[in-house]
């Protein structure tokens, strides 16, 4: 071959008589064996078995452990979502080791609460069980290293947990938050018309607005829930209407502050409240939610007329957080203890005997020790019935997170300070001796009584008897404690206040209605084909029939059905 230096003349010039011939210079690849790439066994052992859990999963069979952590608010999200499942065929349990996923929906407003639902996760994960996260941490927070590749509904996109649920079954990983709006106006969230499963079957709790005009420097839940959005009156109240008509007794009207509910539409909460005593049945009963001082101002002499009326309770949750104004200030929550003292007197003074919650936070990093003196002059002088004891948490992105805290021990005595100084007065027993009437609705914690609560939402231990529940019954108090009275009934008689019969516990509020409209209509869109597919074999199958059994029978049907299909189109083609 010629050397580099060398002036070729034809490119043939570069082989010579020495170089290998093409037979010999391929003839020896016969010898060379490819190496094949070995599969991570590993990965195909997970895709397969992925593979063939999509191919068998039939939506709508499965079983779902529904966990829900914080406010009414909260629980009723988590009701909402239990019920929309159970109509479409999950059945929902109460054993987390039998479900086949777990639907965990959170709470940000305490550390605690997040560190139990972050726990509850990894627990879930260890047995092998199907996760799906909602409430406010995710939406909040979606970026959490632990929520890293789990399936998310937003607190606005409850209503679409059954395609959440139905995805993360198949293997995927589904997100979905955003808002509800109309017209680009930010609304209440899903519709209050959905299915929904009762914890209790006598209370329904109502959500009349998500988010707040607040901006808290402590608050996450502001970073979930977001500005306000009230829900239509008219939607509310169809919804308590419903209710009562399922055989509830007492309602609860729910949000992060019912006092601004309506600023966002128009209207305003005590033009609410008078449209929902107009539907509620004597003997039921009302319950208002939370609100915060700058907004209920407004309308004090409204809500005291409302708190008066007999089948509304005379009870307001009013949360003041601290005494001091300079921490008040800090805290953004644009009012004084002026105000918060104004709205107590005056409601005190125009409803007698009127219960008023309220919330303390202990350790706010601005909070000096002459500050939390002036908190704990408050407790005295007005010693709340109910008073909510909360130690300082950072949250995360908040402002007071990256504020200098208070020493952990001084944060701890001021809350020990301020607990004893609760347990020191006992607001009961001046009752000893009265006779109330008042209306049963639930079982005790130790389930050796059934609880009560009176016109002023006292809550009254009674003697566990069935036929109490859901009943207004005449009572003497005859003892009390520091958070209960005791009760002697008076007589064996009860007074009913249901205008029907309370549905079973774990029934599906409203499915019944739903399922005879979307058969009565030419669409049923707002249906799954399963639901659907059910339904209409319950009405030709025995009444108790197992649900795998319906199912069983489905298949089989679609299976004659598309046999004889195939069958018609192989004659039709041979003509």
């Amino acid at each position: 071959m010629p050397t580099c230096g060398e002036f070729l003349e034809d490119i043939e010039d570069m082989v010579t008589s020495t170089d290998l011939t093409p037979e010999e210079r391929f003839g020896s690849r016969k010898n060379v064996v490819p190496r094949v790439r070995k599969k991570n066994k590993v990965l195909e052992t997970l895709d397969t078995q992925n593979s063939s859990q999509c191919d068998s999963v039939i939506p709508g069979t499965q079983s779902i452990y529904v966990k829900t952590w914080g406010c009414s608010h909260n629980n009723s999200d988590g009701e909402y979502m239990a019920g929309q499942l159970a109509a479409y065929g999950y059945r929902i349990t109460d054993t987390p080791s039998a479900a086949d996923l777990w639907l965990l929906n959170s709470c940000t407003v305490k550390n605690p609460a997040e560190d139990h639902f972050r726990n509850t996760i990894t627990r879930a994960q260890t047995e092998d069980k199907k996760v799906v996260v909602a409430g406010c941490v995710p939406q909040g927070q979606p970026r959490a290293k632990y929520l890293k590749g789990l399936s998310v509904i937003g607190v606005q996109q409850i209503d679409r947990v059954v395609e959440v649920v139905e995805e993360t079954l198949k293997g995927h990983s589904v997100r979905l938050f955003g808002q509800k709006k109309d017209h680009g106006k930010k609304l209440g969230g899903a519709k209050l018309d959905l299915p929904k499963i009762r914890k209790n079957p006598l209370i329904e709790i109502i959500a009349i607005n998500t988010g707040c005009l607040n901006q808290c420097t402590y608050c996450k839940t502001k970073h979930a829930r977001g500005e306000l959005g009230s829900y239509p009156p008219e939607e509310i109240v169809s919804r308590a209407r419903q209710s009562f008509e399922e055989g509830v007794v007492e309602i609860w009207l729910t949000s992060e502050d019912t006092g601004a509910y309506g600023k966002d539409i128009g209207v305003t909460l005590p033009e609410l409240l008078w449209r929902l005593v107009e539907v509620i049945p004597e003997g039921c009963m009302l319950r208002v939610g939370m609100t915060n001082p700058p907004y209920i101002l407004e309308h004090l002499e409204e809500m005291a007329k409302i708190l008066s009326h007999p089948r509304v309770y005379a009870f307001l949750h009013v949360p003041v957080q601290a005494a001091s104004d300079s921490v008040l200030m800090d805290m953004r929550r644009e009012y004084c203890l002026s105000d918060f003292k104004q709205v107590v007197d005056f409601l005190k003074e125009r409803v007698p005997a009127v219960t008023i919650a309220t919330d303390v936070i202990c350790g706010f990093p601005t909070e000096t020790a002459e500050d939390f003196e002036e908190t704990l002059q408050l407790v005295e002088e007005y010693k709340f019935p109910s008073l909510f004891i909360n130690q300082f948490f950072p949250r995360p992105g908040t402002p007071a997170a990256k504020m200098r805290r208070v020493p952990p021990q001084e944060v701890k005595r001021r809350t020990k300070a301020i607990s004893e100084l609760f347990q020191s007065y006992r607001p009961y027993d001046h009752k000893v001796g009265e006779i109330q009437n008042v209306l049963v609705t639930e079982e005790s914690h130790d389930k050796k009584f059934y609880v009560a609560h009176n016109k002023y939402y006292d809550q009254v231990l009674v003697p566990k008897d069935e036929k109490l529940l859901g009943k207004m019954v005449t009572v003497e108090i005859t003892s009390t404690g520091k958070h209960y009275l005791m009760g002697r009934l008076l007589s064996d008689e009860v007074t009913k206040v249901a205008i029907a019969t309370p549905l079973p516990k774990g029934t599906v509020s409203g499915v019944q209605d739903n399922l005879q409209e979307a058969t009565d209509s030419t669409t049923v869109t707002a249906q799954s084909p399963l639901s659907w597919c059910q339904h209409q074999l319950s009405r030709v199958t025995p009444a108790g029939m197992p649900r795998w059994m319906q199912v069983a029978a489905f298949v089989l049907v679609l299976a004659v059905v598309l046999d004889f299909c195939r069958i018609v189109y192989r004659v039709g083609a041979k003509f």
